[in-house]
């Protein structure tokens, strides 16, 4: 909206000059998890999602809406995603330090960061805890920030075609458009499609622990036999600690790289703890600082197959993707 546009808007009949600050306050206590939420499947980051969310409630008291007396939520939703579309374009137009991954996000204790007051889950193709998943979020990188926003807003907050088009300031014919084509490009994601569950956390949370058990031993061929034969071990360190830069594939070259890295650590002290992270369980790992450029903290993570052989392991390093991460107990 243009300067003059707000101005001849806010002078009209029971519009409000400002919102006070009391106004943008409880605004954001009602509306700043929906925003958070929103931002962070966006973009795939929780200190991105931190950022646009304290950006929009800036743009609340800087430049507030026209009216205050109509729901602020579709004008908050409408700035977060332009901040959010804007730093999705950044990220691809960037240079990236090896692979990029989803920044993890702890999905317990209650309340879960996934969730949006007084919504116990959505109508919509995925549900909140599917669409925090690493999967998901890994599929969503498919899309054009576009259509992922549209997918969004269509497939995981329930949005009308309206509702989506006046968010997105886009034509209806548009959205429906963008919705059409952006399911095709998750179709790959559809026939793999494994939703958290407490069955799926239990197996994986089993398959964790047989996969640290043979490791402990340094068993190179008890650590394949729980490995699929296309498995990949992905590390997002984004140049900032040693990681693999290159995505590790197949269970002989996985397990050996695993046994490597223990061997590595020389008996060092590497204190561990198992979370649910984005719907299922993984390793929140912390050492001595300032040890070889190995990273203090990071987190490890898998996903199996019907079987419960583990089909990818993913490791996030990079310190700005550990940012929804609580550090262990002393």
């Amino acid at each position: 909206m243009s300067s003059s546009t707000a101005s001849s808007a806010s002078s009209a009949p029971g519009a409000a000059l400002a919102p006070p600050p009391s106004f943008v306050a409880a605004s954001y206590r009602e509306h700043e998890r929906f925003l958070w939420a929103l931002s962070y499947r966006l973009t795939g980051s929780a200190a991105d999602a931190d950022d646009i969310v304290q950006e929009t409630f800036v743009r609340a008291l800087e430049r507030p809406p026209a009216r205050t007396d109509e729901p602020v939520r579709p004008w908050l939703a409408r700035v977060a995603l332009n901040l959010g579309r804007d730093a999705l374009r950044r990220r691809k137009r960037c240079a990236y330090d090896g692979p990029w991954l989803p920044s993890p996000i702890e999905t317990e204790p209650e309340p879960p960061s996934f969730e949006i007051p007084g919504k116990d889950g959505t109508e919509g193709r995925y549900d909140l805890l599917e669409s925090a998943s690493f999967a998901f979020l890994i599929a969503l990188e498919a899309l054009t920030p576009q259509q992922r926003a549209v997918l969004l807003l269509r497939d995981v907050f329930d949005y009308s075609v309206q509702e989506t088009a006046d968010a997105l300031a886009l034509s209806e014919a548009s959205v429906k458009t963008t919705h059409h084509r952006a399911r095709r490009a998750l179709e790959p994601y559809e026939r793999e499609r494994c939703c958290p569950s407490p069955e799926l956390v239990e197996r994986s949370g089993a398959a964790l622990m047989r996969f640290l058990q043979a490791l402990a031993t340094q068993d190179v061929p008890a650590i394949e036999a729980l490995l699929s034969e296309g498995v990949r071990v992905v590390n997002d360190a984004n140049g900032e600690y040693k990681a693999a830069r290159r995505i590790v594939v197949g269970p002989n070259r996985v397990a050996r790289f695993f046994v490597g890295l223990l061997r590595h650590e020389g008996g060092r002290e590497l204190r561990h703890e198992i979370r649910l992270i984005n719907g299922l369980p993984a390793l929140v790992l912390e050492r001595r600082a300032g040890v070889d450029r190995l990273a203090p903290r990071y987190v490890l993570r898998c996903d199996i197959d019907a079987r419960g052989r583990i089909t990818a392991i993913h490791g996030v390093l990079a310190s700005r993707k550990l940012t929804a991460v609580r550090a262990l107990t002393p």
